[in-house]
């Protein structure tokens, strides 16, 4: 996470404790930080631990948007000029440490501060960014590819030199929501990668470098 200091404001100073117009918060896993459809009054900043962002038909039926991470922002629907509301719920995956920034505090901080608008702005161009390959991985990729892409983006590859790396506990329901397809495809292709030495999955998952010759393979 790029930490900036301009004119005496320090943006990691900033994002890593409570102060005026923000206050850090404590998760339990599986708890909601907002919700769909809730007056969007902050923007949510993840400290530590993981999250999820899924949205809810009028049917009741639930889609996960996107796995989340320590550096990611959450509500930024928040900052829109016009009474906002959230278009998403936040979930916690595991505990979470979460700092909100009240709404006018956020656009202050944005028009005041420019270490802190050039950090939010990269942020939300890198986030526009991966919901366009987002996009590009359900329309040109098959099934397989797609959950391997997802496991990938949960273990954070490419931003850890780590051969192994484990990843925060999910449900196949959820991966499945994530990729487009249904659990038992999941299941199936779970057994493969495992087969193959691409994860080792008894419970908790490890991915292995190894996983992305799905990803290469044409």
């Amino acid at each position: 996470m790029p930490a900036g200091k301009v004119s005496g404001f320090n943006v990691e100073a900033f994002l890593s404790h409570s102060g005026l117009g923000r206050k850090q918060m404590e998760y339990k896993a599986k708890q909601s930080v907002f919700v769909q459809g809730e007056p969007a009054q902050g923007v949510y900043y993840l400290q530590k631990g993981r999250a999820r962002l899924l949205v809810t038909s009028k049917r009741g039926k639930e889609a996960t948007l996107a796995i989340l991470g320590p550096g990611d922002f959450l509500g930024q629907e928040a900052i829109a000029l016009q009474a906002p509301s959230y278009m998403s719920t936040a979930e916690t995956i595991t505990p979470c440490s979460i700092l909100k920034i009240e709404r006018t505090e956020a656009l202050r901080v944005i028009h005041e501060e420019h270490s802190f608008s050039d950090l939010f702005i990269a942020y939300m161009v890198s986030r526009s960014m991966r919901v366009q390959a987002d996009l590009v991985d359900q329309l040109f990729n098959s099934s397989e590819k797609r959950l391997a892409r997802t496991l990938l983006l949960l273990a954070q590859f490419g931003q850890s030199g780590d051969p192994k790396v484990e990843i925060p506990k999910i449900s196949q329901e959820t991966l499945a929501e994530m990729v487009g397809t249904t659990r038992s495809r999941v299941s199936f292709f779970m057994n493969r990668f495992r087969k193959l030495g691409f994860i080792e999955y008894n419970g908790r998952i490890h991915v292995h470098k190894s996983l992305l010759n799905i990803i290469l393979h044409d």
